[in-house]
């Protein structure tokens, strides 16, 4: 069985996340997208939300897991028994980070290989920072990410404009 992991902050999930998660069920056997906990990161959703986002907007592939995780990628690829990690790649700079992450991931486990997807075309640009961003000005995110997501990162922006109205003194 040729198994993968796609690992990720997935804080939140966009349209490129989703392209990569297209394209690589379609080669292996089973695709584990791990959800990664950073205690280092704030993210704007708990891992428990964005485990739920993406397996709401991952329904219709078979062959798909939705896994949190902490710690390395390589010992959770070791758990998971992936034969290798998925990456995209948006630009250079981000070849130069996976690259040597790769190689690091490799010399702590030679029988884990990592894969590249070069991301298409018109999600080059986009990152969950950006359309954290986006929507915390009102902007429109639906061209970024999944309907059920924006709708969540909607209702999450508004959640926190209310808390920091309710911390500001009168």
């Amino acid at each position: 069985m040729l198994r993968a992991v796609y690992p990720g902050s997935f804080d939140p999930v966009t349209l490129g996340h989703m392209d990569i998660i297209r394209r690589s069920v379609k080669i292996v056997d089973e695709l584990i997208v791990g959800v990664l906990n950073n205690n280092a990161k704030m993210p704007l959703f708990s891992v428990e939300e964005r485990v739920k986002m993406l397996n709401d907007v991952t329904r219709e592939f078979s062959n798909i897991k939705i896994v949190p995780f902490e710690g390395l990628l390589i010992d959770f690829a070791r758990q998971m028994n992936a034969s290798f990690v998925v990456r995209g790649l948006r630009a250079i700079t981000d070849f130069e980070y996976e690259l040597q992450m790769s190689q690091t991931n490799h010399k702590l486990e030679p029988d884990v290989e990592t894969m590249f997807f070069t991301t298409s075309i018109e999600y080059s640009y986009l990152s969950s920072t950006t359309v954290r961003e986006v929507a915390a000005f009102g902007g429109d995110i639906s061209q970024f990410v999944p309907e059920a997501v924006a709708i969540q990162l909607n209702r999450k922006m508004n959640e926190e404009k209310e808390r920091v109205m309710n911390e500001q003194p009168n």
